[in-house]
């Protein structure tokens, strides 16, 4: 049986080890983040159906997956000149 090793984040981070997966839910916080747009606005746009939203029973946390995130700015994008 072989012997387990275990790396500390440090170590792995100077090996240029990084996590393989990709963060897919962001709360509503890291959503107006990602769209430079305030929380209540996230908010206005999950109330008024623009951007669907998860919600987790019981604690009623929400979340927005980030496939909606970038469909919403795709869908927004327009060229003006």
């Amino acid at each position: 049986m072989a012997a387990r090793t275990r790396i500390s984040k440090g170590s792995q981070k100077a090996q240029g080890i990084s996590n393989p997966v990709a963060k897919r839910l962001y709360t509503l916080k890291e959503a107006s983040v990602y769209l430079a747009r305030p929380v209540y606005g996230v908010r206005e746009l999950i109330w008024n159906k623009r951007l669907p939203v998860i919600q987790e029973r019981g604690r009623g946390k929400q979340y927005v997956d980030i496939y909606d995130l970038n469909r919403y700015v795709e869908q927004t994008k327009r060229v003006t000149g």
